[in-house]
């Protein structure tokens, strides 16, 4: 290595959205309230799953989770975004980078992973109804909620742990909002054809192949649901899996378009812009979407809000 290359950096400089100065305080009381719909939205899908019996179903305990996880993946990235955006410091230390890079991918890919047991969920429940409940037995069920959670613990910590063998240059300005692991990689001063290599590989097996799944099972819905003679059928079977096709449909269509189907004309703007509809847009698109198309969630919300009123209008 030369000189220059020696050069241990200490800290990045995040540039954050492309938003002129005029504008700043504008969106940042957008991104405010959309980041705090994020976190009351979830809560209140973890909360009412919590408390109300009927809610005590695999599906439920699916959508608990993924609730779960997307409100730790917006606060992974939204908390630091609102502060550059009031502040004039924009560096993040660099263990604190690495440390947003790996809770970033570990709460993404968790999403990931929730959306394919989802989709199994449905497919169950749709196409062998008189099976579900022996079919979804607490075990399985257990096991495809710990099973995510491990996967995407070690995915990460193998992304973290090789982005942090490579040495830093003194360019250090991130142009972005968060530590993504294409920017840093961008930036280091060493060969990173390792790190693209697994990325390459990680890529297909905890993108492509859920993605698939999640095709296949919805395949096999449709073919299900258009053997139900009753058109009150089909309308039934496609409203139970509709919240989770939108969901799957918001994730899935930005992420796919930025990482695997990049274009040669996206600009860094572009791409940033991508970024925050899977980051910022979708987790809190998920509580709306789960209890506006959703009767149980909303009748469970009914119930509990009469449970809290009763007692004062005895």
């Amino acid at each position: 290595m030369t000189g220059r290359n020696q050069t241990i950096v200490s800290e990045f400089l995040l540039l954050g959205l492309p938003i002129k100065s005029e504008h700043q305080n504008l969106f940042y009381a957008l991104f405010l309230a959309m980041y705090v719909t994020t976190v009351l939205g979830n809560l209140l899908i973890i909360v009412l799953i919590c408390l109300e019996p009927h809610l005590h179903t695999p599906m439920y305990l699916f959508l608990s989770n993924l609730s779960f996880s997307d409100l730790c993946f917006s606060s992974v990235t939204m908390p630091k975004l609102l502060q550059n955006m009031q502040s004039q410091d924009l560096s993040i230390p660099y263990a604190g980078c690495l440390t947003q890079m790996y809770f970033f991918l570990f709460f993404g890919d968790l999403e990931d992973f929730l959306l394919v047991a989802m989709a199994y969920d449905r497919y169950v429940a749709i196409c062998f109804p008189l099976h579900y409940t022996t079919i979804m037995s607490p075990r399985l069920c257990l096991f495809l909620v710990v099973l995510p959670w491990v996967l995407t613990t070690f995915h990460a910590m193998l992304h973290t742990l090789l982005m942090a063998r490579l040495h830093f240059c003194e360019d250090n300005v991130i142009p972005h909002f968060f530590c993504d692991m294409s920017a840093l990689l961008k930036l280091s001063c060493c060969d990173t054809r390792v790190n693209e290599l697994v990325i390459f590989i990680t890529g297909g097996l905890i993108l492509v192949i859920p993605f698939l799944l999640i095709i296949t099972s919805y395949a096999q819905i449709v073919s299900s649901t258009l053997k139900i003679p009753s058109a009150r059928g089909i309308r039934k079977a496609f409203s139970t899996c509709g919240s989770h096709l939108t969901v799957v449909s918001l994730f899935y269509g930005t992420v796919i378009g930025l990482y695997l189907c990049p274009s040669a004309n996206n600009s860094t703007v572009k791409e940033t812009v991508m970024a925050t509809m899977y980051t910022v847009v979708t987790p809190m698109l998920n509580p709306f979407i789960y209890s506006l198309r959703n009767r149980d969630m909303k009748g469970a919300l009914g119930r509990v809000f009469w449970r809290k009123k009763a007692p004062f209008s005895l």
